[in-house]
């Protein structure tokens, strides 16, 4: 392999790249967000690292691709079936493809309206933010319960008695916060206490102590977050993929079935029912 490939020219096979590897998803999406897409891709791909990486990779397709050419595997019977099927399935999403984008118009109205109409999925749950202490048993989880009653600050034991190497120096904060109806890794399985932790107001330590499968837990909730409604603009690219992706769903059952109509394609699915199994005590002796 005698030619030289410049950086100009390995910048356009990587961006040629990343056009063919966004191709399919194109229909799907606005100018915009397709170019911000490919934007995104191209980033990633300027570190000499990256590069270097993609051109070890093309190369060794390039060395295989001209090897193959001159051992003639072109010829072969499998390989012709297997080029077959590759040009079958990639005209046949050439085609939906651009069936997708002729048929695919979505305006920022229809995202109003698909926003208001489920509005219920774009709601912030619940959160807390809360401390936690582990011990072995549940005598020893009385006992700390018991110390936070007499005015024990909740930190400071945790930092001395809690079993949790990852969370005691911090006094037992857990970081990130605790969502409603999620479970709480970080602390261990019990759905008891996720409830009781959004059942108490904040600042509070949970009455009890809770059993998981990491141990006996006290909680501390610091502080509550209510739900709240996000509104349009934040959930904007949400709507946005999803509408498209409704849409994109809606067109391919459409036009697919307008093709089997044009070439008269039916399907008698009492062919594909199993058969029925004859009952032996009901069958009748022949004449």
């Amino acid at each position: 392999m005698a030619e030289k490939i410049t950086e100009s020219q390995l910048d356009a096979l990587i961006e040629e790249n990343i056009e063919n590897q966004l191709a399919p998803m194109k229909a799907f999406m606005t100018t915009e967000q397709f170019n911000e897409q490919k934007k995104r891709a191209l980033e990633q791909s300027r570190s000499p690292q990256a590069k270097q990486e993609f051109l070890q990779g093309w190369l060794a397709q390039e060395i295989l691709y001209r090897q193959a050419l001159q051992d003639e595997l072109s010829d072969k019977p499998e390989v012709k079936r297997l080029m077959h099927e590759l040009k079958r399935g990639a005209l046949s999403q050439q085609l939906m493809n651009e069936q997708l984008a002729s048929r695919i118009h979505v305006t920022d109205s229809d995202l109003q309206t698909y926003y208001t109409a489920n509005k219920d999925q774009y709601v912030e749950p619940e959160r807390a933010k809360i401390r936690h202490i582990r011990v072995a048993d549940e005598e020893r989880a009385k006992a700390v319960l018991n110390g936070l009653k007499n005015g024990q600050d909740f930190a400071e034991l945790a930092k001395q008695l809690s079993e949790d190497e990852s969370t005691k120096a911090g006094g037992g904060l857990i970081h990130g916060d605790v969502v409603k109806g999620f479970p709480i890794s970080a602390v261990g399985d019990s759905n008891e206490m996720g409830e009781a932790i959004f059942a108490v107001s904040a600042p509070a330590v949970l009455e009890k102590p809770f059993k998981t499968n990491k141990g006996w837990e006290i909680i501390k909730v610091e502080e509550k977050q209510a739900s709240r409604q996000k509104n349009f603009d934040e959930v904007r690219q949400q709507v946005t993929m999803q509408l498209l992706r409704q849409k994109r769903e809606e067109v391919q059952r459409e036009y697919i079935q307008e093709m089997m109509d044009k070439h008269g394609v039916i399907i008698h699915t009492s062919v594909l029912a199993p058969p029925q199994k004859t009952d032996p005590n009901n069958v009748q002796p022949k004449p």
